[in-house]
């Protein structure tokens, strides 16, 4: 984790020339780059899909390994101090440990060089070098267990001294090198790991190359610097170009002085084939970006969700490393398309999809089925999961055209194209409402201004499961919702006091008497008069 940071002007232009790659002097051992590629030693791709977590600050935490791989994590990103700011670690074995018995790949870095050249307090990457030396009997023999990150975000904003990051790089990885150490080494960008001045970019050849075992993978930290689509791409871009091994070895969905754009992020790094690894599971000073509250994983924050659970999130695209087992291999082909689906049982509520099966060269595991409501436009949602070939989709609007289309995946995960798309409008159903949901509303003002925080709770109080919800109202006293919120796609329309919210994948699916906790930060002028009438899917629902 970092402090605030300056971002400045973000200009990220195209690599003017780049310097061919030197073969690697020695075949690697264990984890190693090819390319754009993380390999393992038997030759098949690794895909990060990993959770940071803030050992050396929370030693006592270690079910924290296991609650992480409960999600699918196929790594996990290990907090340790070389003793100038934290520490020393001296518990590395005992972490390798809790990695390989949770079926983790363990990328073990040094915090202390945190903001090196603005920080006081910081690090050197020569420091940190030598902490990694003086632990090599715990990391030595562990090559396809365990990545060595060298130094957390080793330089803050100081130009002057960020100049001297590629060198000081080289320098430590050659020490590494000296000593033994033939792990995968992962290195972090300057300008608290942000890279804004695109220093690491630029010089990334050069530290490549100064690697003798040439197994390097260089790490971007992904916060307010890249809030847009088009910061993103170039960036990652800018790598495959030279052909360099790259992970997002951090990111998150707020942060102070920008909005990072973590749906690119993790749609880009799946598209790519490329790792992500998110901060961090808990513990955080400031708390938003825990990804659990006081780590306990039945209870996840909105970032929690979205990483963990949400589209190209962990648990839809990690895969265990094949070290461990883990199944796919080099499979890099998809499924067929599924057929087109067609429908039946249709209600004022509900509908039945059925579609011809794909094939695969392994094997189908399962099927995404997305859903967009009117006749055309809007944006297809993932509704649901099937193993078979069958779906019923709940919780409709009574007189409301829908379409649907579904795509299939295999083990690795590799995903077919999406099916044809099947259109159905659901039977009128007479109006006035159930009644089978409940809605708790709070609106929180805060000290001073017109700023407030509202909070609300739909729970299924009916009988059926409910799959896909869109919540709706209207505020009573020209509040305006500030998107995007959280738990929800929330929208609000310019000049209309009407809100709808729409579930995420995680939180989509409501079984009986189960509910699901949403919010939002707003403004208001006057009375911050709280709504008194919500409707689920266009039913009116109870409050209180």
């Amino acid at each position: 984790m970092r402090r605030t940071t300056s971002a400045g002007a973000v200009v990220l232009a195209l690599l003017a020339s780049l310097l061919v790659l030197v073969q690697p002097a020695s075949a690697a051992v264990g984890l190693h780059v090819s390319g754009t590629r993380i390999l393992e030693a038997n030759g098949s791709n690794f895909i990060m899909r990993g959770v940071s977590h803030p050992h050396v600050w929370f030693q006592n935490q270690t079910q924290s390994f296991a609650d992480i791989k409960s999600f699918g994590t196929n790594t996990v990103r290990v907090v340790l101090g070389s003793g100038q700011r934290w520490g020393p670690s001296t518990d590395v074995a005992n972490v390798i440990s809790l990695c390989k018995q949770n079926r983790l790949i363990c990328v073990l870095e040094v915090h202390d060089t945190t903001g090196y050249g603005e920080d006081s307090a910081a690090a050197t990457l020569d420091q940190a070098a030598t902490y990694w030396i003086s632990q090599a009997n715990a990391l030595r023999g562990q090559e396809s267990y365990i990545v060595i990150n060298i130094g957390n975000e080793p330089f803050g904003n100081n130009e002057q001294v960020n100049a001297t990051w590629a060198t000081a790089t080289s320098n430590a990885i050659g020490r590494l090198r000296a000593a033994g150490l033939d792990h995968m080494i992962m290195v972090d960008a300057p300008a608290w790991g942000q890279d804004w001045q695109n220093i690491m970019r630029n010089n990334a050849t050069t530290v490549f190359n100064s690697d003798p075992d040439r197994n390097t993978v260089f790490s971007i930290h992904m916060y307010a610097v890249y809030s847009t689509a088009d910061s993103i791409i170039t960036y990652l871009d800018a790598f495959r170009t030279a052909g360099l091994a790259l992970v997002i070895g951090e990111f998150g969905d707020v942060f102070p002085g920008g909005d990072p754009d973590e749906d690119t992020m993790m749609s880009q790094a799946q598209s790519r084939g490329i790792g992500y690894i998110g901060w961090s599971w808990s513990g955080n000073s400031d708390g938003a970006l825990d990804m659990t509250l006081n780590f306990n994983p039945a209870n996840l924050t909105a970032w929690g969700q979205r990483i963990l659970n949400g589209t190209n999130g962990i648990r839809q695209t990690s895969r265990e490393a094949t070290v461990y087992g883990g199944g796919g291999g080099n499979d890099t082909q998809a499924p067929t398309t599924p057929g087109t689906p067609t429908t039946s049982g249709v209600t004022s509520s509900g509908v039945t999809l059925s579609w011809a099966a794909s094939t695969d060269n392994v094997g189908v595991t399962g099927y995404e089925i997305y859903r967009a409501t009117g006749a055309s436009g809007g944006t297809f949602a993932l509704v649901g999961t099937s193993t078979g070939t069958t779906f019923t989709n709940t919780g409709l609007s009574a007189a409301t055209t829908y379409r649907y289309n579904v795509r299939a995946r295999d083990a690795v995960p590799n995903y077919s194209a999406s099916s044809g798309t099947v259109s159905v409008t659901t039977q009128s159903g007479g109006g006035g409402g159930t009644g089978a949901c409940r809605v708790n509303y709070s609106g929180s003002n805060w000290g001073g201004g017109n700023g407030f925080t509202g909070s609300v709770t739909i729970t299924n109080t009916g009988t059926a499961a409910v799959n896909g919800w869109t919540l709706a109202f209207a505020f009573p006293a020209g509040q305006r919702i500030s998107l995007p919120g959280w738990g929800a796609t929330w929208a609000q329309a310019s000049g209309s006091a009407n809100v709808t919210a729409t579930n995420l994948e995680y939180n989509g699916n409501l079984a009986p008497g189960a509910g699901t906790s949403i919010g939002f930060n707003g403004t208001f002028s006057g009375t911050n008069t709280a709504p008194t009438s919500f409707t689920l899917n266009g039913s009116a629902c109870t409050t209180g």
